[in-house]
């Protein structure tokens, strides 16, 4: 990735945050004061996932009456989101105004000075409207640096013509019956077994780089349970789980909602949704966590409209906005009220991602640069562990230096 220095905000744009810091209105309100509806002007280019450019262009059309002299343009952003902190790094005087995110890369791009925090007034209304979970999310050394739109964590999927809803209370239970497929080369599925089994990333805050502690017996035990699902019949590694679904080699799955029609028009009738089972790791049962993802809109550095940036990305993640994504994609909402909403409470998949997102039952993904680093690194140490080329008695000493690569 190419350095890039800060980018200092010119004086206009200094002003024009303060008048937006200032003003006693947001975006989504129903009125606004005239000095902070006359700041709100230009053309605001915002990136989106290309699935979501139909619906965003559609929210966006309400900022027209509010804000006459403000233009938007919703781009299909054809790298997608995951990829924005690499993108924007290429040339941010080139990159979207807006754009979306997801929140693992947040403090990376805010060391480096590509994105400003959010303005102390729309931080306000965040940490109001949003669980402490979600805020904790978006927020890197004290600091709010996205607009929260809506929250992800894997839940289980399975044939319930195969399995029961008892079934998969427990690992024991569903594997005892049915395939599953597992994927140990990939972090995001499969490295919160070290969460169940007692050890913590970045520490308790997720920022401290020295405080990971999976060089521990806690860590040596999350090894030896995934070691031990290489004897186990019923557990498939796989890079391509919704294959083996279709195919029938398994009955169950960890996956996020946005697979949701792909698995519902492969299981039709027998489709059903629970959150993750529990496993027993030394002889306890423990609820097995997951990773929780937050994504949001970012304000470019590099804008010349920081006000009228930081405007849109509030009215685009705002109550009515993520109920809009809900409806047209499934995206479960981080707002609390869009939570409350009855199709959202109604909906199987939501009901299970909110009860995944809880404390205890998912990790929200740290925000440090060093994530790069343990992406890297975190998927060939429990690969190594579940195929045997890394050896029981050499665990403390691959942890140790899992660990130490991830610690500088």
């Amino acid at each position: 990735m190419k350095s890039w220095k800060k980018v200092a905000l010119g004086g206009a744009s200094v002003l024009a945050l303060a008048t937006l810091a200032a003003c006693g209105s947001s975006a989504s309100s129903n009125k606004s004061s005239s000095s902070s509806s006359d700041s709100i002007k230009g053309t605001v280019r915002v990136y989106v996932d290309t699935q979501q450019k139909a619906t965003y262009t559609d929210v966006a059309k309400g900022l027209a009456s509010k804000y006459p002299d403000l233009k938007v343009q919703i781009i299909a952003n054809a790298s997608g989101s995951a990829n924005a902190k690499v993108d924007i790094a290429k040339d941010p005087s080139k990159y979207a105004d807006v754009f979306a995110v997801p929140n693992d890369q947040l403090g990376d791009m805010a060391d480096k000075g590509y994105i400003n925090p959010v303005a102390t007034k729309f931080a306000n209304e965040i940490k109001k409207d949003n669980s402490d979970v979600t805020v904790n999310g978006v927020t890197y050394k004290d600091k709010i640096y996205a607009f929260p739109k809506s929250t992800e964590s894997l839940v289980l999927f399975y044939n319930k013509s195969k399995l029961s809803a008892d079934d998969v209370k427990t690992w024991e239970g569903m594997t005892a019956k049915a395939g599953f497929a597992a994927n140990y080369t990939d972090p995001y599925y499969s490295y919160p077994v070290f969460f169940t089994a007692g050890t913590t990333l970045f520490g308790k805050s997720g920022e401290d780089v020295k405080s990971t502690d999976v060089a521990s017996a806690n860590g040596v035990k999350a090894l030896e349970w995934i070691a031990a699902q290489k004897s186990n019949k019923n557990v498939i590694q796989t890079t391509n789980a919704l294959n083996q679904l279709q195919a029938g080699k398994v009955a169950a799955m960890f996956d996020g909602p946005w697979d949701t029609a792909n698995i519902k028009k492969i299981l039709g009738d027998n489709f059903a949704i629970a959150p993750y089972p529990t496993i027993n790791i030394d002889g306890q049962a423990k609820q097995l966590q997951s990773f929780q993802g937050i994504k949001g809109f970012a304000v470019n550095s590099a804008s010349k409209s920081q006000a009228a940036a930081q405007t849109v990305a509030q009215y685009l993640s705002s109550e009515s906005a993520q109920l809009k994504l809900f409806n047209s994609q499934g995206d479960v909402p981080t707002n609390n009220d869009a939570q409350m909403n009855d199709a959202v409470k109604n909906s199987d998949v939501t009901k299970a991602v909110i009860t995944m997102s809880k404390e205890g039952n998912s990790v929200v993904m740290p925000k440090l640069p060093q994530m790069a680093t343990f992406w890297n690194n975190a998927g060939p140490l429990m690969n190594g562990a579940y195929t045997g080329s890394i050896k029981p008695a050499d665990y403390q000493a691959q942890l140790q230096k899992f660990q130490d690569s991830i610690s500088k």
